[in-house]
């Protein structure tokens, strides 16, 4: 029987994972988190799992083979508030527990897929995954790279030092249903749902970096597309690396606003200065405390994706946010 962990188990990619697996007849599945904030248990309730484990108690018993033979780890557990300031609790979050995660896999054959982010790239033009692209606008940012770093220096620079498969992805603007507890870190279409609910408009952020109104442009992708490349790698043990992990199409923001009018406003909008006309989309000053740390434009160069035979193709935003939209509305 193949046993799984997963890490940030309760979390929003983790879950989701979890969810995945499920599907396929995959159970026995060792769910790591720190379920300190309790409500994340909603992500776990209709899931079937193995066991859970606190993340404090996890690291140390899975590194003396407390769980037997492990097939593979799913490591999504870590901070993912990019406005977070405490730089020693990022890293020790995202950088040292993860170093010290591959270590135990290494030793004990167990395969690493593991969250990194887009944020690496951070006020880079370019979406590839090369050190000349990597410029982080923040210490989260700095964290994800540094264990990607790390990484290639393990595992050489086409992985092949790797004792088992070692995978990362960098996650562009993932959305979805079971991302309800990340508060402020939820996605745009998340908050703008409820906005909708509660006002009768979304909101977006106004001009800002060279951009007009809503149209800063992003790589949104799916939840259920980043479950289905993790899993398509989970398929392939032989591949290894860091691959960027979106759709490879950026997106304006308005996008997002009116896909998500569309879903839940009889009849939709054409335009974004038709919902502006019709008060269902209100653009709002860019706040103070993102200048600077704010990128502009993302889009997932998928070259080394694809290069090693991932062909999955994945929702553009109209079709993302109609399902999402259509889940939301029934839970």
């Amino acid at each position: 029987m193949t046993r799984v962990v997963v890490t940030g188990a309760a979390g929003f990619i983790g879950s989701n994972i979890i969810r995945g697996l499920n599907a396929r007849g995959i159970t026995d599945i060792v769910a790591v988190d720190d379920m300190t904030q309790g409500d994340k248990f909603l992500n776990l309730r209709d899931l079937r799992i193995d066991d859970y484990v606190d993340a404090d108690s996890f690291y140390p018993i899975f590194a003396e083979g407390g769980f037997g033979k492990v097939d593979a780890v799913f490591h999504e557990g870590a901070c993912s508030d990019t406005m977070e300031q405490d730089g020693k609790y990022m890293m020790d979050n995202n950088y040292a527990v993860s170093c010290g995660l591959f270590e135990s896999c290494q030793e004990r054959g167990t395969r690493l897929l593991y969250a990194s982010s887009a944020a690496v790239y951070g006020g880079s033009e370019t979406f590839r995954e090369t050190p000349e692209f990597e410029l982080p606008l923040n210490v989260y940012g700095y964290s994800k790279l540094l264990f990607d770093q790390r990484m290639r220096r393990a595992c050489g620079p086409d992985f092949k030092r790797a004792k088992r498969q070692v995978a990362g992805f960098r996650y562009f603007n993932v959305y979805g249903p079971r991302e309800q507890h990340k508060g402020r870190m939820a996605s745009v279409a998340f908050h703008q749902f409820n906005q909708f609910r509660q006002q009768g408009k979304v909101k977006l952020f106004g001009e800002y970096g060279g951009y007009g109104p809503g149209q800063q442009m992003r790589d949104f992708v799916f939840v259920d597309d980043v479950v289905a490349v993790n899993l398509w790698f989970f398929d392939h043990p032989e591949k290894s690396g860091i691959f960027n992990l979106g759709t490879g199409r950026a997106q304006p923001f308005n996008d997002v606003a009116l896909a998500v009018i569309d879903a839940l406003h009889p009849g939709g909008v054409q335009d974004a200065a038709t919902a502006v006309d019709l008060g269902l989309l209100e653009y709002i000053p860019f706040p103070d405390a993102l200048r600077g740390k704010y990128q502009c434009y993302t889009q997932a160069d998928l070259g080394a994706l694809r290069a090693v035979g991932c062909e999955h193709q994945f929702a553009d935003v109209a079709t993302g946010v109609a399902k999402y939209m259509a889940a939301l509305s029934k839970a």
